[in-house]
């Protein structure tokens, strides 16, 4: 079984930034890709970025592309995801989730599977 804790939400003023942290515990993860969904109040569930099992290749969504960067560090089996230039509409509830699909190809990470899910951390966007 796969634990995932997200670290790091808060509130932001608008251009601010924000560095989430997603601490796995329960398996080693180095074999799986892993990513960040968020959900803001009232509306669906949406995919902002991917990682592959080492660290190399990355898929973002529109919106997520140019501001934030997804990495990991899988001695650590944390997953990361820095935001900049952070908008009032990033304002969600962001969660980490691994796909145990082992070795993803690149190509499928932008249809990352949810097998495990963090609680999910709020990041709020105010001014």
């Amino acid at each position: 079984q796969v634990q995932l804790v997200e670290f790091g939400g808060g509130l932001v003023q608008p251009g601010g930034s924000l560095r989430l942290s997603c601490l796995a515990s329960g398996r080693t993860l180095s074999r799986y890709a892993m990513g960040w969904f968020r959900q803001a109040p009232g509306k669906e569930r949406e995919f902002v970025a991917a990682i592959n099992w080492s660290g190399v290749s990355t898929s973002y969504s529109d919106s997520a592309k140019g501001r934030f960067t997804i990495s990991r560090d899988n001695a650590k089996d944390t997953l990361y995801l820095q935001m900049n230039s952070l908008k009032p509409e990033d304002t969600a509830v962001y969660c980490c989730a691994v796909d145990q699909r082992p070795y993803l190809a690149t190509t499928a990470l932008v249809e990352l599977v949810g097998d495990y899910w963090g609680q999910g951390t709020q990041v709020t966007v105010s001014s």
